[in-house]
């Protein structure tokens, strides 16, 4: 696997555990998903234009 395949994946986990419907993120809102979401969106654009 490239390194942009294990990033991507490790990116998406990272985004799924910052979701505002866990308890330990519940109070911070949609801030962190939404950054964590731009950037595994502009990573995917990325390894799909093969530049990463």
């Amino acid at each position: 696997m490239s390194l942009g395949t294990i990033l991507l994946i490790v990116l998406i986990l990272i985004l799924v555990g910052a979701l505002p419907t866990w308890p330990h993120s519940r109070s911070w809102g949609y801030a962190p998903s939404g950054v964590i979401g731009l950037v595994v969106v502009v990573l995917l654009i990325l390894v799909l234009l093969g530049r990463l």
